[in-house]
């Protein structure tokens, strides 16, 4: 192998590097902001009684 060719396979090895990098970079990013996502449940709402009108809360 020439020396350009060792200079060319070591630059499309560093791009692939690079490429990686920004990938891992990206999904632990994701990942971080999933697990600080603040999850809320809604009330369970009220029941009435059909036939005396009242309402009971459970």
């Amino acid at each position: 192998m020439n020396k350009q060719g060792v200079k060319l396979m070591f630059a499309y090895i560093a791009i692939a590097v690079v490429i990686m990098l920004v990938v891992l970079l990206l999904t632990l990013v994701s990942i971080s902001k999933g697990y600080n996502y603040k999850h809320t449940v809604d009330p369970m709402p009220e029941e009435t009684d059909e036939a005396t009108g009242t309402v009971n809360k459970q």
